[in-house]
Order: C-alpha cells, then sequence, then structure tokens
C-alpha cells in the first residue's frame, strides 16, 4: 500500500534524500524490525495474504492458535510439525537490508537493532547489536535439565525432539503466544530508543506489543516508517515510506565503511615495529663497524709498539759500546 504523497512524480526520491539527511544528521540510530525485514530473504511475514497466518497448516488447527504456549504443551506433536516445516528456513540468508544496517553499525551510528523475528539474519550479516524480542530457533533448550542444542538437532529428529542427557523435551528458545518477554531485553530495547536522535521503524506493521508500543520512548519526533503496509504511527511519524526495506535501506545507507580503529592500531604497530627493527639493525651494524674499526685500530697499534720497542733495544746495546770504548780511551 502507498500513500498519496508517493503518488506524485517525484515523492519517493524526495523522501529518500530527506532519509538520507536524517541519517547524514543522526549520531545515535535505533531500528526496530519485523517480519518485514525477513521476507526478501525468502522467510515469509505472519500478517500478510501470502503470510504464515494465512496459509494452511496442514493440521485441523489454525496457525496462530499452534505457536501458543498452551497448544505446546497439550500437543507437542503437532507443534513439532508445523513448527519444522513453517518457521525454520535454515538456508536463509541476509538480504540487502540486514547488508545495509550492518554498514550503518560499522559507519558508528546504528547503536542497536531490535528485531522480532527469530531467524538470526541480523547476526549472520554481521550485526552485534541486535536485541532479540522474540528469541532464536537456532537455540534450543531442554525444558527439564536444561542443556542446549542448535537447529540442526531439532531438524533432523522426528516427532518431539528429546534431550540425550536425562529424556525431557527440547523445546526452541522462542516466545510463542501467551508467553512473557524477557526483561532485559525488553530493558535494553527501550534504554536504547531514549538515547536514539533518530528511530527507523521498518518492515513490520506494529501490531505486536509491545514492540508496538516503543516509539513512545523516544524522547523527539525523529520517526521514519518503512513498511509496504500501513501502520498507525504513518500519520505521527516525520517520514513515511511504502516500499520494499531493502531497496530503501540499501539506496539511501552509503556504501562507504571505515577501517576499524582496531586494524589501522594493528598497521600502525606493524610499521612503528618494522621502524624499530630497521633502526635497530642499523644502529648494530653501526655499532658493529665501530667496534671493527676500535679492534682494527688496536691491533695497528699493538703490532707498531713491538717494532719501537725492538728499535729501542738494538740502539741501547750500541750505545753502551760506544759509552765503554771512550771510557778506554779516556
Amino acid at each position: 500500500m502507498e500513500t498519496r504523497l508517493d503518488r506524485y512524480e517525484g515523492a519517493r526520491e524526495k523522501k529518500l534524500e530527506q532519509l538520507k539527511q536524517l541519517i547524514k544528521e543522526s549520531n545515535y540510530i535505533v531500528f526496530l524490525g519485523g517480519a518485514g525485514v525477513s521476507t526478501e530473504s525468502g522467510i515469509p511475514d505472519f500478517r500478510s495474504g501470502e503470510g504464515i497466518f494465512n496459509q494452511e497448516s496442514g493440521l485441523s488447527y489454525r496457525p496462530v492458535d499452534i505457536i501458543s504456549h498452551s497448544f505446546f504443551e497439550a500437543h507437542p506433536e503437532e507443534f513439532y510439525d508445523f513448527y519444522r516445516r513453517k518457521l525454520c528456513y535454515p538456508k536463509a540468508r541476509p538480504n540487502k537490508a540486514h547488508k545495509a544496517l550492518v554498514r550503518l553499525e560499522k559507519q558508528g551510528k546504528l547503536k542497536a537493532t531490535i528485531t522480532q523475528n527469530i531467524d538470526n539474519l541480523h547476526q549472520m550479516a554481521g550485526s552485534t547489536t541486535t536485541i532479540e524480542l522474540h528469541g532464536s530457533v537456532f537455540r534450543n533448550y531442554c525444558v527439564d535439565c536444561g542443556e542446549k542444542y542448535d537447529l540442526n538437532y531439532v531438524l533432523k529428529g522426528k516427532g518431539v525432539p528429546r534431550c540425550q542427557k536425562c529424556g525431557g523435551i527440547v523445546r526452541p528458545d522462542v516466545v510463542l503466544y501467551e508467553e512473557h518477554l524477557e526483561h532485559e531485553n525488553i530493558d535494553n530495547a527501550v534504554k536504547a530508543i531514549k538515547k536514539a536522535d533518530l528511530l527507523i521503524i521498518g518492515g513490520t506493521s506494529l501490531t505486536v506489543y509491545p514492540a508496538a508500543t516503543f516509539a513512545q520512548f523516544l524522547k523527539s519526533d525523529r520517526v521514519v516508517i518503512i513498511n509496504k503496509s500501513s501502520t498507525y504511527l504513518d500519520l505521527q511519524a516525520m517520514l513515511t515510506i511504502h516500499d520494499s526495506i531493502g531497496t530503501v535501506l540499501d539506496t539511501v545507507i552509503s556504501k562507504y565503511i571505515p577501517r576499524s580503529k582496531t586494524a589501522s592500531k594493528s598497521k600502525s604497530s606493524k610499521t612503528s615495529s618494522k621502524t624499530k627493527t630497521a633502526a635497530t639493525t642499523k644502529s648494530s651494524s653501526s655499532k658493529k663497524a665501530t667496534t671493527g674499526k676500535k679492534t682494527a685500530s688496536k691491533k695497528e697499534t699493538a703490532t707498531k709498539k713491538p717494532a719501537a720497542k725492538k728499535a729501542q733495544t738494538e740502539k741501547k746495546p750500541a750505545a753502551k759500546k760506544a759509552g765503554t770504548k771512550a771510557k778506554k780511551k779516556d
């Protein structure tokens, strides 16, 4: 869905330029994303026409009911049948949106990436600031002893995955309906937004709580919405763009990635080390040359001294002999 303004010639380009300028002016950007960020990686969202909630579950239950805590407890077999088919995409890879956000992070502007997705794509792209509100399918644990398992362990089996240590049920570390989000994740997300000078919300219809309310913690009105469909914040946001989030972010975020301080420091250290080594080698060579000259000089002196001594020795007997003769003559 597009806004009426987006239909005017040049309106989209003007909006992209405006977003570029907002990013340029900002130093503490926070991104809040939903399922729409991952659709370009081949992972369906939940609420669109082709979303998971509008697909056939393959069971006699609605998808929205299957991914609830009470259903997981009552029908684990059916839950895992649906879970493996509809919620896990191990071959999915980061798209333009994920990569653009990582560039923004490396430029020092993006301070937090808050995601409602459970696919780990932000981290695969290289993000180090991701806050996962709803967990990840890549983490699994035994409900009885807490033993941890990876995604492959859950996918390769059939039926309900069991713990190898105690036999308990292994469940995904994701937040199901009827379950509470981790307080630490919510706190970190809110803290980041309170510090932000620009909040970019993308790929989400803003209908899932509490993420839908996070914009209220922003201390300014600098909110940008990038989503194909409309949201309740469209008219309140500073800028609203109804377009592909991957295309928009890839266009407005510079391709430039500054060299890391660590790399620069390492290079400087290596150069310094090479300079020191060269200086040491030069100094060592100089010392050796000086030492060589001194040694040669000493040898030369040592060689000359015996010759002089010999000459004196030869003269003395002659003088003595002459003196004897003179005395006798007297």
